[in-house]
């Protein structure tokens, strides 16, 4: 049996962000040990109340846990408690995620992918801004992780820079490397949207496991042609990727040296791309793959993740005001739109 519609936990109608149907968080907390048979009354805002088990109050629930709402009994597991409930957690750990700025493929809504084009004026002032942000709100770093395209590579130092954390290890890796968009790198997103129409260049670029037309192995555009890859086999290197692809070659370097690195206690920055980054970001998040596909992420802005000792979120927010990153996601899910 679910929620009642008035304190449904997915809603904001009931004692400030619903999900608060605890008591916990709308102003009126529960004492953390309450008598009377082990349970606690509470009157929501929508003129309801609760019996609710004091365990309610523990924000690192280890069993399961059940409540009243009127005559209506409700068990909740207490994996779902820690789900709605998980910004109760106390953050151990600091990541610092952001995009490369603004590339001058980016400027002419060209598809990029591993094309190492630079940035633009924009995206330099972008990466100038975003070490600003972080400077002034105190962020300072142990390590740092980019691709090796040198978008994200200059907009990592310039992080730094700005910081004064040149001193810190930077890390490289082709496997933090943009999707590869086969035989669409290159292309003008909005003339091949004209071309083939809005819904199959959103499906190239946006569908979970749908990869763009791919490239043959004798084009210049394969990565097993340019010699920065030469130490990785040739099977690995893609000829197209969907967004599938690029999660799975993302994942072994998070486990194998960004995570090691979050639980020795070092604070980490990672300086990636729109879809490495929301392979990071599904990962964290635990997104489906049909939310991910409409996850934006706007270029030089520094997305800061609070983790706890299991590297599970508190909490994440950019580093930017709401108007202005809006504005911004607005854009980076338009680009592939005909004009």
């Amino acid at each position: 049996m679910g929620w009642p519609s008035s304190c449904d936990p997915t809603r904001r109608t009931c004692c400030e962000r619903s999900r608060q149907c605890a008591g916990v968080f709308s102003g009126h907390t529960l004492p953390p040990h309450t008598p009377k048979q082990g349970r606690t009354r509470h009157r929501h805002l929508c003129g309801a109340s609760c019996h609710l088990s004091p365990v309610l109050t523990s924000p690192f629930l280890s069993s399961d846990l059940s409540f009243s709402h009127g005559n209506v009994h409700y068990m909740f597991p207490a994996s779902t408690f820690r789900r709605f409930f998980g910004n109760m957690a106390k953050a151990k750990y600091t990541l610092v995620l952001i995009r490369h700025g603004e590339s001058t493929w980016n400027k002419e809504n060209r598809f990029t992918g591993w094309t190492d084009v630079p940035l633009s004026p924009v995206g330099e002032q972008e990466a100038v801004e975003a070490a600003k942000a972080l400077k002034e709100k105190g962020f300072e770093f142990d390590v740092a992780y980019t691709s090796v395209l040198q978008r994200a590579v200059v907009t990592c130092w310039t992080v730094l820079k700005g910081t004064d954390m040149c001193h810190i290890p930077v890390k490289s890796s082709w496997r933090l490397n943009e999707r590869h968009y086969g035989a669409l790198q290159g292309l003008n997103k909005a003339e091949t949207a004209a071309k083939h129409g809005d819904e199959q260049v959103k499906i190239w670029r946006r569908s979970y496991d749908i990869p763009p037309p791919p490239l043959e192995k004798s084009d210049k555009r394969w990565p097993g042609n340019d010699a920065v890859y030469k130490m990785v086999p040739n099977e690995a290197l893609p000829l197209t990727e969907c967004l599938k692809d690029t999660v799975e070659r993302v994942l072994p370097f998070w486990f194998d040296h960004i995570a090691p690195s979050i639980m020795e206690g070092k604070r980490v920055l990672v300086a990636a791309h729109g879809n490495s980054l929301r392979g990071l970001v599904k990962h964290l998040d635990k997104m489906s793959d049909e939310a991910v596909l409409e996850l934006n992420i706007p270029t030089g802005v520094p997305l800061v993740y609070e983790l706890d000792e299991d590297l599970q979120p508190v909490r994440h927010y950019y580093l930017l005001d709401e108007a202005e990153l809006k504005a911004k996601m607005e854009a980076v899910a338009n680009q592939g739109k005909a004009k």
